[in-house]
């Protein structure tokens, strides 16, 4: 009697262990979703998706040359705001573009040009010259770039209000990628028509400054709040929302576009596209001014790889251009959160934003690994994350 018990003690142990295998391997498989190492802590960001941002990420094998890994314009600096156009454009060379110009007002050039001689510094927004005057020098200035961030620094004195107001028209009638934040957003809460329907933009709202917008777009405040972004960007016709939180939701909720809408944003007329995206990857404990103007950069050198990658730089084309910004925008939270996490690991309370750019690489490398730095299709290994 004593031996049947426990020979049934023993099938049933390994019928248990059978199921919990089965269920790993299973997870583990074909999911669709990528998860870290400790079973605690998923990474809901779909597997379709990270594999189509290292379709964007050029080749590091000397095929390149100079500028065919983005160019990026930041739009912003005046007297009293220096550091946040410095922050933008250096996090987007620390990303991996090969250049980041600042455009900005002449009192803030010499403080800009100090920090660093890497940032390409053009002193053009005079606030008492013509903005008719300003405006073919601009033009000139932004046909030599992939991507504009509009906003890092921008202020709200009224001159620099309308420079950016020039700057995204001429950067919507060349097809450019936009990112817009900070004070940029004012002007959207303002004038929706300014960027509704151009989907080649990204909008990245802190939670004061979404909240503005979606009162200003009119959005019932009784809407739950996993769902808030999805309505901005309908209200917007179909640009991406990039809403900066506990955990960051970007979307993309597009409706048919008209035929004018179309044609603006480089995208089929009979495109429809509902998606959204939750990046909640650990970062920093501590909220330091500076940390959105990273975001900023690093989502703009992202949607300028994409820009490199549709002009037939590196890649197949096999990823739509209608894709890029939501993609870029993913891209760019991931690595901004991550390198929060490596400062605040190193410096806790007394880290500043200054501290986080010698980070940006390394929590590059540190989520697609090897590879990535190298290049997809290269015969390294990863071992990144992703």
């Amino acid at each position: 009697m004593a031996l049947g018990w426990l020979f049934a003690l023993i099938a049933a142990i390994l019928l248990f262990a059978a199921i919990v295998f089965d269920g790993d391997e299973e997870e583990k498989g074909d999911d669709d979703r990528f998860y870290t190492q400790g079973r605690e802590e998923k990474m809901p960001v779909p597997k379709h998706i990270l594999d189509q941002i290292k379709q964007l990420i050029p080749p590091l094998n000397g095929t390149l040359h100079k500028g065919q890994s983005g160019r990026v314009g930041v739009l912003g600096g005046a007297l009293d705001y220096t550091g946040a156009p410095f922050f933008a454009a250096m996090s987007a060379q620390r990303m991996g573009a090969d250049l980041s110009h600042v455009i900005c007002a002449p009192t803030a050039a010499a403080a800009i040009k100090s920090y660093s001689p890497d940032l390409i510094v053009h002193p053009i927004l005079r606030e008492d010259q013509d903005p008719a005057d300003v405006q073919p020098v601009l033009k000139g200035l932004l046909t030599r770039l992939h991507t504009l961030v509009v906003g890092p620094g921008l202020g709200r004195e009224s001159y620099m209000q309308n420079f950016a107001k020039m700057a995204i028209g001429i950067a919507k009638e060349q097809g450019m990628f936009l990112v817009l934040d900070a004070d940029s957003l004012i002007l959207v809460g303002n004038d929706h028509s300014l960027i509704k329907g151009y989907r080649r933009a990204v909008l990245t709202p802190n939670v004061v400054e979404f909240k503005r917008l979606s009162e200003q777009l009119s959005l019932d405040p009784n809407t739950p709040a996993n769902q808030r972004a999805m309505l901005v960007s309908r209200a917007l016709g179909g640009v991406t929302i990039l809403e900066k939180g506990a955990q960051d939701i970007i979307c993309t909720n597009t409706g048919g576009p008209s035929a004018q809408e179309a044609r603006a944003g480089k995208t089929d007329p009979s495109e429809s596209t509902e998606e959204q995206v939750v990046v909640d990857f650990p970062g920093g404990l501590k909220r330091c001014g500076g940390q959105g103007d990273i975001l900023s950069g690093t989502v703009g050198t992202a949607l300028a790889w994409g820009k490199c990658f549709e002009d037939g730089a590196f890649g197949d084309h096999s990823v739509p251009s209608s894709r890029i910004p939501l993609l870029a925008a993913v891209a760019g939270s991931i690595v901004t959160r991550t390198t929060s996490r490596r400062a605040f690991s190193k410096l806790g309370r007394g880290v500043v934003t200054q501290d986080m750019l010698p980070e940006i690489g390394g929590a590059f490398a540190e989520i697609f690994g090897k590879e990535g730095e190298k290049g997809w299709g290269s015969a390294a290994d990863s071992g990144g994350k992703l």
